[in-house]
């Protein structure tokens, strides 16, 4: 089954995840079918916290891939973020 996830990178308490589309037997930072975007936890200033390809994220879901608790909420913050912008 395909999961959409977050995968860690960064480095040691600063934290950077990236979006991504994998196969729920790998692991957390293991090999992906394709990133999806990103989200910066302690991002700052002008820094983006969060950005995804919606478009991919719903081709993925329409192919049954399941999202994480986490994705699911950080999409639809990002949601709300763009009908603010629009």
């Amino acid at each position: 089954m395909v999961k959409i996830r977050l995968s860690r990178g960064g480095a040691k308490k600063r934290p950077f995840y990236h979006i991504v589309a994998t196969d729920h037997r790998n692991k957390r930072d293991g090999r992906s079918l394709e990133r999806l975007g990103f989200f910066n936890p302690i991002a700052s200033g002008a820094e983006k916290r969060l950005e995804v390809d919606a478009a991919r994220v719903q081709y993925w879901v329409d192919n049954g891939a399941q999202l994480s608790d986490k994705v699911n909420l950080l999409l639809k913050e990002f949601a709300a973020q763009a009908k603010v912008a629009a």
